[in-house]
C-alpha cells in the first residue's frame, strides 16, 4: 500500500457552547463531582468566580474532531483506532457558557507504522487558546 487515508494538513473543526447540562451530565457519567464543576457557591469564592468545565470534557471534543477527520475512511481496508493522546494541556479554564472550537490537524503520517499524528487546539469565543494536545491513530487491517 503506497497511499494513505489521511495526509498532512487534513483537518476538522467542531464548535460548541458548553452548557450547564453538558457539565452536569458529564459529571454524572464520569462520577467527577469536583466542586470546580458542580458547586457554584464554592467556585464563587475562588479567584475564578464561577463554575468551569471538566478538562476531560474537552478531551471528548478532541475525540469528536478525530472522528470527523477520518469519517471518509469507513470503507477503507484498515480501521483507524486511537492509541493515545500526548502532551494534553489545559491552558485556561472553560466556563459554562463559553463557546469552544476544537481544531484537529494531521501533522505527520508514518506509512510503514500505519500511524497518523495530529495536533489539536481548543480556543474559546475570544480566540484564547484554552487546551492543546496531540493524538495518534493506528490504522489496523480489517479481516
Amino acid at each position: 500500500m503506497t497511499d494513505f487515508y489521511v495526509k498532512v494538513g487534513d483537518n476538522a473543526k467542531f464548535t460548541k457552547t458548553v452548557s450547564e447540562s453538558d457539565v452536569y451530565q458529564f459529571a454524572g457519567l464520569t462520577g467527577d463531582f469536583s466542586p470546580n464543576h458542580v458547586n457554584k457557591v464554592y467556585m464563587e469564592k475562588s479567584s475564578y468566580g464561577r463554575l468551569m468545565a471538566h478538562g476531560a470534557l474537552l478531551v471528548g471534543f478532541m475525540s469528536t474532531v478525530s472522528t470527523m477527520v477520518i469519517a471518509h475512511c469507513r470503507d477503507a481496508d484498515e480501521t483507524p483506532v486511537a492509541v493515545g493522546y500526548d502532551k494534553i494541556r489545559f491552558i485556561k479554564p472553560v466556563f459554562l457558557g463559553d463557546t469552544v472550537s476544537t481544531v484537529y490537524k494531521i501533522s505527520a503520517v508514518d506509512i510503514e507504522k500505519r500511524r497518523s499524528v495530529a495536533q489539536i487546539e481548543v480556543t474559546n469565543q475570544d480566540a484564547d487558546l484554552v487546551a492543546v494536545g496531540s493524538h495518534i491513530l493506528q490504522w489496523v487491517p480489517n479481516k
